[in-house]
């Protein structure tokens, strides 16, 4: 599969999990966004950037760059995200199936690639183990977006 299948399948994984959550989920035309999903959680609106991890065997890691990637004919061009492009990442681990769900400041502290530990026998949990399935995040922030509303 090719990079742009494996983010379809993310995002599509991504958009059955909202919707197991009770969120509507909007999907924008094209993919020009810095962002490619917007969950409605009780009607605080979510901007969300999802990223398919991939096995580095070297480092027996899940890894996902965390910089954004623009095509055109001729180069491609790799930006780092602003805290305005989106207000959650979502990084999709296909083997466990699994999301980490990283608020925008935290994921775009990592620089330019987070290793996701998936296992079970290391002695120290890793910064990002705190994100793993923390779906809840999302909850919190509509809730707080709710009340100063």
């Amino acid at each position: 599969m090719n990079t742009k299948q494996k983010g379809d399948i993310a995002e599509q994984t991504a958009t059955l999990h909202a919707l197991r959550r009770g969120w509507e989920v909007l999907a924008p035309v094209g993919d020009r966004l810095s962002y490619d999903l917007v969950f409605d959680v009780d009607g605080a609106l979510a901007k969300i950037q999802v990223k398919h991890a991939w096995f580095d065997k070297a480092s027996q890691n899940y890894v996902v760059d965390i910089r954004q990637t623009k095509t055109n004919r001729r180069k491609m061009i790799r930006a780092l995200y602003q805290p305005t492009d989106f207000d959650f990442a979502l990084v999709y681990v296909p083997k466990p199936d699994i999301f980490y769900v990283f608020p925008v400041n935290v994921f775009i502290s990592y620089g330019s690639s987070v290793y996701l530990a998936e296992a079970e026998a290391r002695q120290r949990k890793p910064k990002s183990a705190t994100y793993r399935d923390a779906w809840n995040l999302i909850s919190q922030w509509a809730a707080k977006r709710a009340i100063s509303l």
